[in-house]
Parts: structure tokens; sequence; C-alpha cells
């Protein structure tokens, strides 16, 4: 969907999976700035436009998903999240690119093409091993540093014609990847039909998306901003690739951002036989999913009262600790921040910093809110009483990591998927 820069948020009306028009509103969350929309020192006065955040439920095929769609070139074209910050992503991605090549095999020199790049972490795997990597992501600066340390990266979004031009002076592609990118983009039927163009005929399409399952069961709302336009679960997925002329043959679920499901899907008029199998992963997971309610709506109803109880849980511990005169800070700037903080009404009168070890972060200021974004080192400088994990997912990590400070008297807390208090 292209969208003039006047129309910077328009609603669609039709499912983007099945293209059904029986669509429900399930969940109503507090509408908010672009999630990775950081501004400079010369924007922290002034406010910025905020969009619907409004989930819905197609009757058709049950695929979750916004309908308010934010122009890509405002979320992603100055994009300031990198993988590379994390050593947990490096490793899952290093772990990712061996577990595809073991278990496919692709020649030596063999392409991979990763859809969403970022910097090049995961093509970086696949080179390391033996494969040429091509990077495709429209984050300017990004895609020009990746380049820069060795990963040939396109600045460009993908779509059919890309596919084609890639095809002819590359050839086809043995692995094409699009991580945790796969729900962010509003025409899905155009990113398979330019998959199904670039993949070899024994290729393989994989995919990480966070499991609509994870959300629901363990109260992860803040995953939903305008970034992640669908909320995939495997049975809607299934019914799409077949239409697609594409065959989901494997799902694995994964334990990155709170939960995640890995996909490989391959050609439709590939055989069904030798690496491309179907291994009985995807009926498991569908039938998993309807004994969760995933395939009606009255189940994202009472996920919606569950977050309700939980922003009150975090709300009274922090009108608690206001009110004894202690200080808070967040650690960890990532985009499910944004949510988090608009829905349960967390600012700038609760929390006075931010730190975060991304430096493309650091002296910036939070979506909306605009909290300053600091090094963890303001942590031991400016010694808050409290630190509100907003990287959840990371909490163990940064627990450990920062140890001196629960020695030196500060506590801990983390909001989901349980509240709790170190």
């Amino acid at each position: 969907m292209t969208m003039e820069s006047a129309d910077p948020c328009r609603r669609r009306d039709t499912c983007r999976l099945c293209g059904g028009r029986d669509l429900t509103c399930v969940l109503a969350l507090t509408p908010t700035p672009p999630a990775n929309a950081f501004v400079g020192e010369d924007a922290k006065d002034s406010a910025q436009p905020c969009f619907p955040l409004d989930v819905f439920f197609c009757e058709t095929c049950n695929h979750v998903q916004l309908l308010d769609v934010v122009d890509p070139a405002l979320l992603f074209e100055n994009y300031v999240y990198v993988s590379g910050t994390s050593p947990n992503f490096v490793k899952h991605f290093d772990d990712y690119a061996q577990a595809l090549i073991k278990r496919f095999a692709p020649a030596d020199g063999s392409l991979a093409v990763d859809i969403g790049s970022n910097d090049g972490t995961l093509l970086a795997a696949f080179q390391n091993r033996g494969m040429r990597g091509l990077g495709i992501d429209p984050a300017r600066d990004i895609a020009a540093r990746a380049t820069e340390a060795g990963v040939e990266t396109i600045a460009d979004f993908f779509s059919q014609a890309l596919a084609d031009r890639i095809k002819s002076e590359r050839g086809p592609a043995a692995i094409v990847t699009a991580n945790n990118v796969f729900a962010h983009a509003d025409d899905l039927k155009g990113i398979v039909e330019g998959v199904r163009t670039l993949l070899a005929p024994d290729g393989v399409f994989a995919f990480e998306v966070s499991y609509l399952a994870d959300v629901v069961a363990d109260t992860l709302f803040d995953t939903i901003y305008h970034e992640h336009l669908a909320y995939h679960s495997v049975k809607p997925l299934e019914a799409f690739f077949a239409a697609s002329g594409m065959r989901l043959f494997a799902v694995e679920r994964v334990p990155s951002h709170g939960g995640s499901i890995r996909g490989m899907a391959c050609l439709a008029s590939g055989a069904d036989e030798g690496p491309h199998t179907a291994d009985g992963s995807v009926a498991a997971l569908i039938a998993s999913e309807r004994d969760a309610g995933l395939d009606r709506a009255e189940t994202f109803k009472t996920f919606a009262a569950d977050i309700n109880a939980l922003g009150d849980q975090l709300k009274a511990l922090i009108r608690d600790i206001k009110a004894d005169g202690k200080s808070i800070a967040g650690f960890g700037a990532p985009a499910k921040a944004t949510t988090l903080m608009y829905h349960f009404g967390i600012g700038a009168d609760e929390i006075d910093f931010i730190v975060d070890d991304s430096p493309l972060k650091q002296g910036l200021y939070s979506p909306g809110a605009h909290i300053p974004v600091l090094a963890s080192d303001a942590l031991y400088e400016r010694r808050p009483d409290y630190v509100l994990i907003l990287a959840w997912n990371f909490a163990q990590a940064i627990i450990d990591k920062h140890s001196a400070f629960l020695d030196g008297g500060g506590r801990f807390i983390v909001p989901l998927p349980e509240l709790k208090t170190f």
C-alpha cells in the first residue's frame, strides 16, 4: 500500500490474509505515536501525532490484525532498532542460520536473501557458513552501515519488481528469510508473490513472527504497535500460503520476543518429500490453537480484561512508590515500551529517565512522552530507587548484568508476563 505524506494513517476494510470483510474489533488500546519515533533535543517540546491501536479479528479466516496502517516510510526509513546490540539476538540468529543450513543443506555459494535485514546480523551468520548474503531494508542509514560492515544491503522495501531484479542479476535464492518483519507489512500477498519469484525450485522461505498464542497466554499486549500489523497464528497462515501458491510445511516455537514461531514454506509445486516433508508441526499447532480459543473473537475480549487487570496492579505499585517519595527509571527503550506506557498512563511524571544499551537511542527522547534515553551508566550516577524493566524479555540478563544496582539497594520491577519485583 502506498500513501501520500498528507495521509500518514489510513484504515483498510478487508483482512490482509483472506480479503474477508467480516472484521470485529476485539481490543482497543490507547492510541500512540509510532513506537520507534524517538526525537532529538530540538523536537522534545513538540507534540507527536498519535494513531489508533485497534485490534481486529477476521471471522472468515481467524486472523488477528491492525487495520490502521501508518505510512511505512514514517515507521522505517529512520529506524533506530538494530539486532547487533543484543548479544541474545546475535546468538539467536547465529543458531537460526546454523539450523536452516543443517536442515536444508544449501550448496556452498548459494544465495540467502533477508527481507528486513536490519544490520545484517542474520546474513553475517549465513555468510560465515559459505553462503552469499543479500539484505533488503528500507532504513537507509542502517542499510548503509550493514553494507560497509560486509553485508550488502539494498535500502528499499521488498517488492515483486525488486525480486525480479535480484533473480535476474544474482540467480534464485536457496533461502529467503523475513524475521520479525513478516508481521510488519500491509501487503503480505505482495511479499509472498515476490518470495515465490525469488526462490529456487527447492528453496525455502523461513520467517519468524511473534506467536499469537503466547501473546494471549502471557498478556503480552505491548507487542502490539503500529509496525506490527499482523498477529499470527498457524491456522490462518496455512490457508494464506496455500492460496498464494506456497505450502507451509513446518512451524517451530521459539522463545524470542516472549514467544514466537518460525515458519517454513516452499513452492506449492515442490514435492512433499526430502527436506520439505510436512513434519506434523503445522497440524499439531492448529489443534492447540483451537483448544486455546484462538479461532473465536470472545477469547480476545477476555484478553482485554486481563490487560486491564495487569495495568491496575502496575499502576498501584507505581503510585505507592511515588507516594513514598521514591524515584523510578526505565530500562530498555524497545518499541513495546511505547504501547505499555501509553496504555497504562506511565509517562514523564512517573519515569525520570530510561537507559538503553543502543547508542542509536542514547541522547534521544522516548516517543510521545519524551523521557530522556541515556546509557546504562546513569543507573549508578543517578541512583534511582526502582527500575522498571521495559525490555522485559531480557529481564533476567539485565538483572544479572546489573547486580551491583541491587547490591546498592536498588529494586527492579518486571511488568510482564506477570508483575514481579526484585
